[in-house]
This record gives structure tokens, C-alpha cells and sequence, in this order.
């Protein structure tokens, strides 16, 4: 999944030695001080934002290391000419019970550069959001792949408030000077890299969360039954003594269409009846007959 979470610039100026060397490791050509200007960004941090999800803290490390060498470009488009900085520099810092990755990046000095230098250090190029790719995304009430169970963003489960948490990061792809951030949409924006959008997501964009939960609660009875199904089948197997292997019986139901299921349960119980026939709960008195004596009847 494609991240994008709204972070700021702070700027700084002439890089350092220390600086300077990190900066010519991803320079063509060797670069002086006075060839570039540096500014720290404080990018993705382990709080919940405005969407009601948050990066994992675990996941922050990983995620720092794939940032450097990275691209900073404008309004997150992806053309060469948009490019004007470069990460050099990032590591997880903790400041206040809150762990977040910042991150020093380069600016060319000279041409159009100077303009977007002159505005971070007026403060008006501040904002900035970052494009990056996390492989999972949970439930923090019950630890499931979120979208998979009932939890909705944003609401509460016995006193918890359900948000997401990104986890496993993929890759890091930029950072980019943003027009604004503030709107909701610049806080995490989740466009899925290609590939298809889910019910869940379809049903919080529309407005349509009530019949996704009505879905869900049917979805989740429709499971149960597919369950018992494939229970029944392996239990009549079993009775019949077909001669196969439990897993190799776990596997066939696994893999068996329902409409199938149901037809070869019914097929077993069919032939179960033949073979094992069925048997009263209260057996024939077989006792021998109590004897009596005729010579004491009247």
C-alpha cells in the first residue's frame, strides 16, 4: 500500500563536514558547502493522525533506512523537473514519548533553487508530505489484517479507539513540498499502488458502513457454515473408512467448492445410512423372562 503522511521542514544552511561527506556519497560530482544548502525534516512518526492510523514503532527503523538517497520533489509529482532535494541523512529520534524519523536532505544552491531556499527559510515552503510503500496494515483492537474484521477507524470497542497501524515497510519512494497539508487528505492518503480497492475502503468513501456491516455479519455466518461443512465431510469420510489420511481429507474440503461440499456431505450420509443403518436409543428387552409359578396363581 502507498503511504503519504504529512510531515514539516525545519531549515538549517551551510552542511558540515560530517554533512558534506554524506552528501557527496550520493553526488555525481564532489560538492562544497558552498554548492548546496541542507534543511532537517521530521517525517513519519508512531502517533494516530487525522485518518486514525499511525506508523507501528517497530516499523520506523526500517522504514529511516529505506529514505536515504531518496528524492524531494513538489506536490508529490513524479516528473524529473520537480525534483529539488535529496535525503542524505535519517534516523528514529524520541522526543516526549513520541518516536519519529527525521531526516536531513540537500538543495543545489543557484537558478529557481534559490527561490525554494528563500521560502524555507521564510517559513512559507514548511509543510511537506512523504510517499512510501508499508506491506501490512492491522486492527489495533484485535491484531487482524485491518479491512479483514468488523473494526471500524475512528470508533470505539470497549473504551479503545480502533486505528490502523502500518507495519513491514516495502519502500520509500519521496518526499515532497505540499500546497496543503492541512486538509485531510495531506494527512495519510492511502492510494493503494495498482491494485484494487476494498469493499471496506469503497464503503468508509461513501458513506455506505451500515451495509458493510450488515455484510460482514453475513459474511462471517457464511464462514461458520463453510466451516461445519467441511467438518461434516471429514467426520462421514472418517465413518465410512475411506481409507484416507486426515490432512489429505483437511485439504480436499479446503480446497472443494461449497456447492460441491454440500453435495458429497449429502452423498456420505446417503451411504452412511446403507452401511451403518440407524439403531434405537432404547435396545430390546433381552433378559430371560421372569419364571412363575403356577401353583401360587389364583
Amino acid at each position: 500500500m502507498q503511504i503519504k503522511k504529512a510531515t514539516e521542514a525545519v531549515s538549517s544552511g551551510v552542511p558540515t563536514a560530517v554533512q558534506l561527506e554524506a552528501i557527496n556519497t550520493q553526488a555525481k560530482a564532489q560538492l562544497t558547502a558552498e554548492q548546496v544548502y541542507v534543511f532537517s525534516l521530521r517525517l513519519c512518526d508512531d502517533q494516530v493522525d487525522r485518518d486514525n492510523e499511525r506508523f507501528d514503532t517497530m516499523a520506523l527503523p526500517g522504514l529511516a533506512k529505506l529514505f536515504i538517497g531518496k528524492t524531494g520533489i513538489v506536490d508529490h509529482c513524479w516528473r524529473a523537473e520537480n525534483q529539488v532535494a535529496r535525503i542524505f541523512e535519517a534516523q528514529v529520534v524520541k522526543e516526549n514519548g513520541v518516536s519519529f524519523i527525521k531526516a536531513w536532505a540537500y538543495i543545489r544552491r543557484g537558478g529557481s533553487n534559490d527561490e525554494i531556499i528563500a521560502d524555507i527559510e521564510a517559513g512559507i515552503k514548511k509543510e511537506v508530505s512523504v510517499g512510501c510503500a508499508m506491506g501490512r496494515c492491522i486492527c489495533s483492537v484485535c491484531g487482524s489484517e485491518y479491512g479483514s474484521c468488523g473494526h471500524l477507524k475512528g470508533e470505539a470497542y470497549d473504551g479503545e479507539v480502533c486505528c490502523a497501524i502500518l507495519q513491514e515497510p516495502v519502500d520509500a519512494y519521496e518526499f515532497s513540498f505540499v500546497a496543503v497539508p492541512a486538509q485531510k487528505e495531506a494527512g495519510v492518503l492511502k492510494a493503494m499502488g495498482g491494485r484494487n480497492r476494498t469493499l471496506k475502503e469503497l464503503a468508509e468513501e461513501f458513506g455506505a458502513q451500515v451495509e458493510y456491516r450488515a455484510l460482514f455479519k453475513e459474511a462471517q455466518l457464511g464462514r461458520q457454515y463453510r466451516k461445519e461443512l467441511e467438518q461434516d465431510v471429514i467426520r462421514l469420510c472418517k465413518i465410512l473408512d475411506l481409507g484416507a489420511e486426515q490432512d489429505v481429507l483437511q485439504g480436499i474440503a479446503k480446497t472443494a467448492a461449497a456447492e460441491d461440499l454440500q453435495k458429497f456431505r449429502a452423498a456420505l450420509e446417503s451411504k452412511a445410512a446403507e452401511v451403518l443403518p440407524a439403531m434405537t436409543q432404547l435396545g430390546g428387552n433381552t433378559q430371560a423372562k421372569e419364571t412363575i409359578e403356577s401353583g401360587f396363581m389364583i
